[in-house]
């Protein structure tokens, strides 16, 4: 072979390779599976959909308030600036919201949206934001199967167990996202390390999972920024892994995006909390492929001095971003190529 020929091929090599690169770890997801083998079929369309958009696009998401006049508050203020609507409605059983959070994500279901559900509480699974950073448990004797405490942990985990149930009932799909940011050690569920964390995280899908029965929820794991590795659960209990943090501008977050990539051992990675929101020509250019962005409430969407009216209706109208209109039937979806 003669040495230009050699060097084309090489230069083309490398071109491929570059691309494979770029792509991260979403090429290996077209067959991924559910930790919980026996998901429901609309679960597992919902996951098909998911792994397979994986990489090409990033899907809008929203997390909604309830105390501002209005429960579409941030979903009015971003249609009114764009035209559309997050795909990804983020909802919260803080304050044991379970009927109206429920509600609420039974009617976005049937607007062909997707539901996300985090869950802001103490450690005896009361309250909100405030008790959820001044709570503790007792670890030794709540993780120890039989014990008094032990009573107590899993019967505050019930209520929201129940809750998922009657959303199970309804055909409802959920991106179940408990004891978020974790790492960062500011909440209950952080504070007793990673093997405690780790033991908590495994009591409560192994309960909901065999004991209710819950064939409706994708275990979405939720690192902060740092994303330290000795606090993952293990591949057979997680189905989505996510990183968040707070920034002042509009990067791709490539380098947490990279951590979270590694830790997640080929399943999907998001953006499960965001306050400005990445722009999408950065992703692209980055390779930072998160599979959605969950922009946080009130003041991170109706005052914020990056996510203006002008910046919302590029980033909503943006080719490379999924909105509501935009979603196929993601309960039936077949496996063909999404949008």
């Amino acid at each position: 072979m003669n040495p230009t020929r050699r060097l084309l091929m090489t230069s083309a090599l490398v071109a491929l390779i570059a691309i494979f690169i770029r792509a991260g770890v979403a090429t290996a997801q077209t067959n991924a599976t559910l930790a919980n083998r026996n998901s429901n079929p609309q679960t597992q369309a919902l996951y098909r959909y998911l792994t397979d958009l994986y990489g090409t696009k990033i899907i809008a998401g929203q997390q909604e308030s309830t105390w501002m006049g209005s429960e579409n508050y941030e979903f009015d203020i971003i249609c009114n600036a764009s035209g559309k609507l997050p795909a990804i409605r983020g909802l919260d059983y803080m304050n044991d919201d379970f009927r109206g959070v429920n509600r609420r994500a039974q009617e976005w279901f049937k607007r062909g949206g997707i539901v996300t559900i985090c869950w802001h509480c103490g450690a005896d699974f009361r309250g909100s934001h405030r008790e959820s950073l001044r709570s503790n448990l007792d670890w030794e004797n709540a993780l120890s199967s039989g014990t008094p405490e032990n009573k107590k942990l899993l019967e505050g985990m019930d209520k929201a167990a129940r809750a998922l149930a009657q959303l199970q009932d309804e055909g409802v799909t959920v991106l179940w996202r408990p004891f978020h940011e974790f790492d960062g050690a500011w909440f209950w569920w952080g504070k007793g390390g990673p093997e405690n964390f780790k033991k908590l995280w495994r009591i409560m899908f192994e309960r909901y999972t065999n004991e209710w029965k819950l064939n409706n929820l994708i275990w979405v794991l939720g690192y902060c920024g740092e994303v330290k590795p000795d606090w993952y659960p293990g591949d057979e209990y997680v189905d989505i892994v996510g990183a968040d943090t707070y920034v002042k501008d509009t990067g791709s977050l490539s380098e947490i995006y990279k951590k979270a990539s590694h830790v997640a051992n080929g399943k999907p990675v998001c953006l499960h909390e965001n306050g400005p929101i990445p722009d999408p020509e950065a992703l692209q250019r980055d390779g930072a492929n998160w599979l959605w962005f969950m922009t946080w409430h009130t003041s991170f969407i109706d005052r914020n001095p990056i996510n203006t009216t002008e910046y919302v209706k590029r980033v909503y109208n943006s080719e490379y971003v999924v909105t509501l209109d935009e979603l196929p039937d993601v309960y039936r979806y077949d496996g063909d190529q999404p949008n």
